[in-house]
């Protein structure tokens, strides 16, 4: 259980995104990993990859970040604003999914045990958060990774795959 009641629906949507992007990625071909729509749409390994870099935020703004960013200097391709186009340098699905099941875990633990003062802490005056606060930032996160979940389905149909839902 969220000890931090603000957290609850944040938790939640982390957990069902967690699904839909399990699904999304299933029975995927190394090929389609990389597909895009267009030279300006994401591929799902950039959707995924940008999950991954994105949780690890979430988690830094905690106070518990997750120790094997440093050894994944790759997340970096990942980060917000960055180029869908430097496909080439991406480490192989198997190694962002990996990465992927283990900030959750991570995230998960530091969920469960974040205190409403660092929820209410400052996220610093250029974080998305919803309020100013930590507590917002997680929330925001929450609802940024949800569109990238719908993205990862959207992409998983244009991809010639049964849906996620439903």
């Amino acid at each position: 259980m969220i000890a931090a009641t603000e957290l609850t629906v944040a938790s939640q949507m982390f957990k069902c995104n967690n699904g839909y992007i399990a699904k999304g990625i299933d029975g995927l071909n190394d090929e389609e990993w990389q597909a895009r729509p267009n030279e300006t749409s994401n591929s799902m390994l950039w959707i995924v990859g940008h999950i991954v870099w994105a949780r690890t935020m979430a988690l830094k703004a905690l106070g518990a970040p997750w120790a094997a960013a440093e050894a994944n200097p790759w997340l970096a391709l990942f980060k917000r604003g960055s180029s869908p186009e430097a496909i080439a340098q991406y480490p192989a699905h198997e190694v962002v999914v990996g990465a992927w099941q283990d900030v959750d875990a991570a995230l998960d633990v530091a969920l469960e045990g974040t205190s409403e003062a660092t929820l209410a802490a400052s996220a610093g005056e250029k974080s998305p958060s919803f309020d100013g606060t930590i507590g917002g930032l997680i929330n925001f996160l929450a609802h940024h990774e949800a569109y990238h979940a719908g993205q990862a389905a959207y992409l998983r149909r244009w991809l010639g795959h049964d849906g996620v839902a439903g």
